[in-house]
């Protein structure tokens, strides 16, 4: 029997793959019948943050679209190690009203640089186990070279320009609060 024949002879006519999740909002579908010109589907920009664990899955669902051929995604998780310590977790404190408005303008500046259709940044707040997401940004569009650049712009300008504050957590009991370089309002005392 040859390998092809190994792989067919896996599968049986009867197999049913599982039913793909709902999407969150239903004018991201086709309605029957009409060109894919003529739907208009709003742009979102989804923006959260939360003490839940994150959801990869959850994240990209929400920024699907039929007009778009592109999801670009970053998630940022809990790394065991930093300058040669031990690290169980981090801890990540925020400035809401101030994070959630910066977020916006990221948002806004994507538009105006990228043509994307949707946005979404989750960050988490509290303790983050390692291995564990801390932030995911989403963004979907047309075509890949938008989506990849707006994903790395929101990134980079969020570490830079938003109000979000990680302690590191070591094996040995003790913690650090861990300055920003990239932030441009933190400042050396």
């Amino acid at each position: 029997m040859s390998s092809l024949e190994i792989s067919s002879s896996c599968f049986s006519q009867e197999t049913k793959l599982p039913l793909s999740p709902q999407l969150v909002e239903d004018s991201a579908f086709e309605p029957p019948g009409e060109d894919i010109n003529e739907v208009e589907e709003k742009s979102k920009d989804i923006i959260k943050f939360t003490s839940e664990q994150l959801s990869v899955d959850e994240v990209s669902q929400l920024v699907i679209s039929p007009l778009c051929g592109a999801i670009s995604l970053f998630v940022g998780t809990t790394r065991n190690n930093f300058e040669g310590k031990k690290v169980i977790s981090l801890e990540y404190e925020a400035y809401l009203p101030m994070a959630e408005n910066e977020v916006r303008k990221i948002c806004s500046d994507i538009r105006q640089k990228w043509p994307v259709k949707h946005i979404a940044v989750f960050h988490r707040l509290g303790l983050v186990p390692v291995s564990e997401a801390s932030i995911i940004i989403a963004v979907s569009s047309a075509h890949r070279t938008a989506s990849l650049e707006a994903v790395s712009y929101a990134i980079d300008t969020l570490k830079a320009k938003v109000p979000i504050w990680k302690k590191e957590m070591y094996e040995e009991s003790s913690s650090s609060w861990k300055r920003n370089k990239e932030c441009f309002w933190a400042t050396d005392d």
